[in-house]
């Protein structure tokens, strides 16, 4: 019998590894496996008939509604409140602990959150215990939105990597951030839609977003906590809300936007790496005066993918690798959601007539 508990754990433990965390097994009981998470590993267990030790999290897996209780349990250490205190005010955030080593640990959040105390200022992150530490910027990246920051704390739970490749509309969702320096308010609700074009911030120094809509509650001071999936893990950084305010703060409306993990990670680990980030480039500059449906090519960069690859000045982008582009903001987005180096066809409307394809490989350039 206990050989047979033992192969049991094991191909288990082997299911979660595989497929990135999301562990299956056989099970008759409606409502998914018992399982237990190490608070600390982030590892999973097959919970025994006298539940979980207090060093773990109970939760279940598989069931045919989102266990709001459990993920709120397993990820709410991870998720930290942000103030920020400078010469032009405060404000409040939240984020995500990504890394954590003996000595420090990195924190994800948004750059719009923390950009107030880049030249001066203060940084102090709460953790879920109530206590505090002064935050340094690592690296900050405007152009996605995406700042990653670090403390003086060692060995702190971590959040787990979902894959937002993965992910359909209707799936259930859940959002943990702190809205109106609220730490760990828990929302629950559905991804509404994917891939929404969505620009924040202002003239030259716009986020360009390849976003994830969800009707969780996101509220002033959620930005830059964690979008989570139906297991526990982040899937998105919560970036932006819709307003119907004219004026002031307003609340959710039940349209919220995320920043896709897999999108985040590459800018995140980069500026984990150095500092710095890059950016993939198509090789062109739009007509800002088009009105036309698609994104109209003013001129080409000389040397880069676009001109490469034979499009001409004063083509018409129609789509890129299928998915059709209504301006612009769309191309932008869509270009900035690939990685530097990959090979997209771009469908255009040619300045003669007609439409056609073109591979381009992508160039990469520091990102602003």
């Amino acid at each position: 019998m206990k050989r047979t508990s033992t192969k049991i754990i094991a191909g288990f433990l082997l299911g979660a590894t595989l497929v990135g965390g999301v562990a299956t097994a056989a099970t008759s009981e409606q409502l998914g496996v018992k399982v237990c998470v190490d608070k600390r590993t982030q590892a999973i267990y097959l919970a025994t008939s006298a539940g979980c030790s207090t060093t773990r999290t109970a939760m279940t897996l598989g069931a045919p509604t989102i266990d709001v209780k459990s993920i709120a349990a397993l990820v709410t250490p991870s998720v930290v409140s942000i103030k920020v205190t400078s010469a032009t005010g405060s404000g409040t955030g939240s984020g995500s602990i990504y890394k954590s080593d003996k000595n420090e640990s990195y924190i994800i959040t948004n750059n719009h959150v923390i950009e107030g105390a880049v030249n001066s200022g203060t940084i102090l992150v709460e953790l879920l215990s109530g206590d505090t530490f002064s935050a340094q910027i690592v690296g900050r990246d405007i152009a996605y939105d995406i700042a990653v920051i670090k403390i003086s704390k060692g060995n702190l739970p971590t959040v787990t990597l979902g894959d937002s490749s993965r992910i359909s509309v209707g799936e259930a969702v859940v959002a943990i951030g702190s809205p109106l320096g609220l730490a760990s308010t828990v929302t629950s609700g559905i991804i509404s839609a994917l891939n929404r074009p969505v620009t924040t911030g202002t003239v030259g120094s716009e986020s360009y977003v390849n976003a994830i809509q969800t009707d969780a509650a996101i509220n002033p001071g959620n930005s830059g906590g964690a979008l989570l999936d139906s297991q526990g893990r982040i899937i998105g950084v919560n970036s932006a809300i819709a307003t119907l305010s004219t004026g002031g703060s307003s609340g959710s409306i039940g349209l919220g936007f995320s920043i896709p993990i897999n999108e985040a990670k590459r800018v995140i680990e980069e500026l984990i790496a150095t500092g710095k980030s890059t950016r993939p480039v198509l090789g062109i500059f739009f007509d800002t005066t088009y009105v036309g449906t698609g994104a109209k090519i003013l001129r080409l960069s000389p040397g880069e993918g676009a001109e490469k690859a034979g499009i001409p000045a004063g083509a018409v982008i129609t789509a890129i690798d299928g998915v059709k582009i209504a301006d612009q903001v769309g191309a932008i987005v869509k270009i900035r959601s690939y990685v530097p180096g990959s090979l997209v066809s771009v469908t255009v409307e040619l300045p003669t007539g007609g439409s056609k394809s073109f591979k381009v490989t992508l160039g990469t350039a520091p990102s602003n």
